[in-house]
């Protein structure tokens, strides 16, 4: 079952949005000199999740050009 280009783009801006949330709320965090060090690797943990999705999907929509 294949993934339509269209269905990986919405996918695409819905991680994007949730990095940025994410890296916002950490920023917060630290900001604040949260003393929830766990709260903060569990969110950043996520964010690398997140990215390595992202990557992922940019690859998949990204054509190869055979130099």
């Amino acid at each position: 079952m294949a993934v339509n280009e269209e269905e990986l783009r919405r996918r695409l801006a819905m991680l994007r949005t949730e990095h940025r949330d994410l890296d916002a709320a950490i920023g917060a965090l630290i900001a604040t000199e949260s003393q929830d060090q766990l709260q903060i690797a569990r969110l950043k943990k996520r964010k690398l999740q997140l990215k390595d999705q992202i990557a992922m999907i940019e690859d998949y929509l990204t054509p190869d050009i055979i130099a």
